[in-house]
């Protein structure tokens, strides 16, 4: 069972040191706010299901000092089947971006 007095560190191993899934920060911010799982999860999936709406009805999500979440235009391509060396086109696509703000870039340097 988790105490306080546990330290949480993610889970699992990546480029550069560890990564930190939804479990995770879920744990992290009911453990630092006194808040309770439950309601940190109802509060992190209601902010990730506003940006997806957002992001899908084509409006930008700014959070300052942190950052944007916003779509981009791909533009379309020709590309190579890796199995049959095949040019293929790939088409215009639309897809999910983050810009990060001023003090994010200043808290990773």
């Amino acid at each position: 069972m988790f105490s306080f007095a546990q330290k949480v560190y993610p889970t699992t191993d990546c480029e550069g040191g560890f990564s930190m899934n939804k479990n995770d920060l879920i744990g992290n911010i009911a453990r630092k706010s006194g808040l309770t799982k439950k309601d940190v999860e109802l509060v992190v999936n209601g902010f990730l299901d506003e940006v997806t709406d957002a992001l899908g009805s084509g409006e930008k999500v700014q959070l300052i000092g942190f950052g944007t979440f916003e779509t981009r235009k791909r533009s379309g391509r020709s590309g190579r089947n890796p199995q049959t060396g095949a040019t293929i086109q790939i088409p215009e696509s639309t897809v999910p971006a983050f810009k990060a703000g001023s003090k994010l870039k200043e808290a990773v340097k």
